[in-house]
């Protein structure tokens, strides 16, 4: 029987994303708010320090001016598709970089996870790891049953990150979007349902104090962690 021939018992379309603080114990996840979060953003993409290549593979960016900036913010902020979320350390307040719920679609539990802009102060970090762990794991109690992410094929960090964080490669599409006058290929991957209790494992595991030395390094990888978990046959 093919994959699309499996019934689905009971099957009641997802919920839609809402206002709510999805806190975590590095970051909290707050609704994007252009006037609230506004100047911690600018500081994060555009201010001293931040990553030259931010904007490399991202729709829009980089920002000449703050007007630019702020009006681009406002209107992301005023949709709900996609549904975004401004990433703020739980510690100091700092605001490091958003994503958002995109590609919502209740009738079919999908939703895609996306529109993924950290600040250099939080890549390679937990807080970057948090973040996605808090949206992917309220996608699930959402009721979606298959968490998307997509990328440009070019795009090398956004390949890595998703297969870190369990996604598993599906397929490209060829000339799928036009972004800044450029053709793109996309690529794109997934975690259903069935999958994300072990990667819900994994990744609480990972984040644990108990995972990090008195340096704050990691004692074991989020891949060796995985891995680990599924040697011992756990799947729960």
């Amino acid at each position: 029987m093919s994959a699309e021939d499996i019934p689905v018992p009971n099957w009641k379309p997802a919920k839609l994303p809402d206002s709510r603080t999805l806190e975590g114990r590095f970051v909290r996840l707050e609704k994007l708010d252009a006037a609230r979060h506004g100047d911690g953003l600018w500081a994060a993409f555009q201010g001293p320090g931040s990553d030259p290549k931010l904007w490399d593979y991202l729709w829009t960016g980089p920002f000449d001016t703050r007007e630019k900036f702020d009006t681009w913010l406002r209107a992301h902020a005023a949709t709900t598709d996609p549904w975004t979320y401004a990433v703020v350390d739980q510690n100091t307040g700092v605001i490091h970089g958003t994503l958002a719920f995109m590609s919502i679609v209740p009738m079919h539990g999908r939703i895609e996870l996306g529109r993924v802009v950290f600040g250099a102060s939080m890549q390679r970090t937990p807080k970057s790891t948090e973040a996605v762990y808090l949206l992917a794991k309220e996608a699930i109690a959402l009721g979606y049953r298959r968490l998307e992410w997509s990328c440009n094929v070019r795009n090398v960090r956004s390949h890595r990150a998703a297969l870190r964080f369990g996604f598993r490669f599906e397929l490209v599409f060829r000339q799928y979007t036009v972004i800044k006058g450029r053709s793109v290929d996309v690529a794109w991957y997934s975690i259903t349902a069935e999958e994300w209790p072990i990667l819900q494992r994994a990744m609480e595991a990972w984040l644990s104090a108990e995972n990090f030395d008195e340096a704050g390094c990691q004692v074991k990888t989020l891949e060796e962690t995985l891995c680990h978990l599924m040697m011992l046959g756990v799947n729960v």
